[in-house]
């Protein structure tokens, strides 16, 4: 299991109300007016009776508040963390490894370590998330400077347990036999399709139908090597109240846009599923 964090870096210079005290040091048990005044247009906003989504306000107020009262941060202990998992996606070769120089031969795109695997999906995540974020942030006008300040106050940590393949073989669905003595990845299109579990000396073969003392052990890949998990973590004033409605529109964006990306056609069927209420 991997698991990590990043944010993005601190930014605590730009969190300014037009005065020299910066924000953090205005919210104290002493002095919580921001806070309050907060809730009360987030309420205001949540019935407003012109039927326009609650998405759209809230991403308005998010403009409105984070412009004026800078990057402000939530107090002391206090904050927001939603889980999210996402399955649906087939494999590609950059989110398996193998430490084989034969395989790392044959398969130029397949990660050289378990860690480099790693990386990749949590780079991929973070990455994914931070953009869907800064979009949106430009579309309610924000300053960039506002943007990187909030989004520094959001950590994203992916969890992930890559597949490895000691031995790859083709799958362009022919009637090879394979005879390995280890788990054999079958790659087809850079992607890992299925795997061949034999250890012992028994056949597997890529065609199923076959006499039944051949035994047929190919398995399409599924579970750990398929499913992303992680959480997202903010100390935002407005971030920290979106509901799991709000994270998990941020959550589908995300998945559109690995869907319209390079790895496309891996994540096309994606599913992100945010928890919470």
């Amino acid at each position: 299991m991997w698991s990590v964090g990043h944010g993005r870096g601190s930014h605590q210079d730009l969190c300014f109300i037009h005065s020299p005290k910066p924000l953090q040091s205005l919210f104290t048990a002493r002095n919580n007016k921001m806070l309050r005044t907060y809730k009360w247009l987030k309420m205001v906003f949540l019935v407003n009776k012109a039927g326009i989504p609650t998405d759209y306000f809230m991403i308005s107020l998010l403009a409105t508040i984070s412009t004026v009262f800078g990057c402000g941060v939530m107090p002391a202990g206090q904050g927001s963390t939603r889980n999210f998992t996402v399955t649906g996606f087939t494999l590609p070769v950059a989110m398996a490894y193998s430490t084989s120089t034969a395989v790392l031969a044959q398969v130029p795109g397949i990660a050289t370590s378990e860690a480099g695997a790693k990386g990749f999906v949590e780079r991929l995540v973070m990455q994914t998330v931070f953009d869907v974020l800064e979009s949106q942030g430009r579309s309610a006008l924000l300053p960039d400077a506002v943007i990187s300040a909030i989004l520094s106050q959001l950590n994203v940590t992916v969890n992930y347990t890559p597949l490895e393949c000691p031995l790859v073989r083709s799958g362009d669905g022919g009637e090879e036999i394979l005879f390995p003595m280890e788990r054999a990845c079958i790659i087809n299109d850079n992607t890992v399709t299925a795997i061949c579990s034999v250890t012992a000396e028994r056949s597997c073969h890529l065609v199923p139908g076959l006499p039944p003392d051949d035994e047929v052990t190919i398995t399409p890949v599924s579970g750990p090597p398929v499913t992303i998990s992680g959480s997202l973590s903010t100390t935002n004033i407005i971030m920290a109240s979106w509901s799991r409605a709000m994270w998990q529109s941020v959550a589908n964006r995300a998945i559109r846009m690995l869907a319209s990306g390079p790895l496309g056609s891996h994540f096309f069927s994606a599913v992100a599923i945010v928890g919470g209420n």
